[in-house]
């Protein structure tokens, strides 16, 4: 089965006319690789319309689905109903629904807003309850979790649409072209694992760069950063003639998206040799701010993804654990306060950071 892209079926469909606007499209846009100048950078920084208020994005994914009355959104009625069916009948659930079963965890009023929030986040309740804004109208008609992810992440829980950082990334561009602007950190692979970070039909150089957190040695999380055989002059001549063999490639095959991208892939991973090491070393900083943070994976993940916005990368998605650690189906009142401790006190020293107010 030959599966084609956007790009292609507009090339070969209608003798090929619907290229032409796409090309000037993404000529405008500069995202256009085969008519870019030699060295010209995608994604560099983009004007606005109107001068932005937020810079840069950590998107903290609890994957899995931790319940709102067990979290964010109190449902005093629960207790009301505890073990009977509910008033308005069976929900439109994956399984019937049961006898109501009230959250087992207190919530308090925080800060002057008297914000409720349940107990297993009151390190950053405590610290920020007037800082949140939190929205309780949210829902979706999928209660799967495949589908209900892509959707977040996304916008549609079946076709293959881009990312929420693609779009960013594709718009905004990034402020450091030796750093993916895009990265996914996560303990393992999240359910759905590469589509939640796609760029789908936007140039390839905008889809997310994957990190496996689960190492704690950037070699590791990073393998093949450095050639230890080849020296950086040597590399530098290397990637010189892949770039020049591979634009006469690009220039044959009509500007093919796969091969743009493996080109601008090839000379971001040049680059990351030396940032990356930095950016993702979190032994780098002061033992007073590690422990601020914690020693858990996702606090790990959470320092790492406040060092990569301090050097320009505009997006960084923080997935709680492998496949979906807050998928508790039994013993809620120890799995949620569990998962709660490993990243309560991480989310809270990331929103005290002074660095995220400059």
């Amino acid at each position: 089965m030959n599966v084609q892209t956007r790009r292609e079926i507009l090339r070969k469909s209608g003798t090929g006319l619907g290229i032409l606007a796409l090309a000037g499209v993404l000529q405008d846009e500069g995202l256009e690789a085969a008519t870019m100048p030699k060295g010209a950078n995608p994604l560099a920084p983009k004007p606005t319309h109107f001068a932005p208020k937020a810079k840069r994005m950590i998107h903290i994914y609890l994957n899995g689905g931790p319940s709102q009355m067990d979290t964010f959104d109190n449902k005093p009625l629960l207790k009301k109903y505890a073990g009977k069916t509910i008033p308005t009948g069976n929900l439109r659930t994956e399984r019937p629904t049961g006898g109501v079963l009230p959250s087992p965890f207190k919530f308090h009023r925080y800060g002057q807003s008297g914000m409720e929030i349940s107990e297993i986040f009151d390190n950053t309740a405590s610290s920020h309850a007037d800082d949140l804004c939190i929205i309780r109208s949210m829902q979706c008609d999928t209660p799967n979790h495949e589908q209900s992810m892509r959707l977040m992440n996304c916008g549609d829980q079946r076709l293959s649409r881009p990312s929420l950082g693609s779009w960013l990334m594709y718009g905004m561009g990034s402020e450091n072209r030796d750093l993916p602007g895009f990265v996914a950190l996560c303990p393992g692979l999240p359910v759905s694992d590469v589509s939640n970070w796609r760029s789908a039909f936007l140039p390839g150089i905008c889809q997310g760069t994957y990190v496996d957190t689960r190492k704690k040695k950037v070699s590791e999380m990073l393998p093949n950063l450095r050639n230890e055989l080849v020296s950086g002059e040597a590399q530098a001549k290397q990637l010189e003639l892949f770039r020049k063999l591979n634009e006469r490639h690009l220039a044959e095959r009509q500007g093919d998206p796969d091969l743009e991208a493996r080109i601008k892939s090839f000379e971001l991973a040049f680059r990351m040799q030396t940032s990356a090491t930095d950016a993702f070393d979190v032994e780098q900083e002061p033992l007073h701010v590690r422990e601020r943070y914690g020693k858990t994976p996702q606090a790990r993940q959470l320092l790492m993804a406040r060092r990569l916005l301090e050097r320009g990368v505009r997006y960084v998605q923080c997935y709680h654990g492998h496949v979906q650690p807050w998928d508790s189906h039994s013993n809620i009142h120890l799995e949620h306060r569990q998962l709660g401790h490993e990243c309560d006190q991480g989310i809270a020293a990331l929103l005290t950071s002074d660095e995220l107010l400059q």
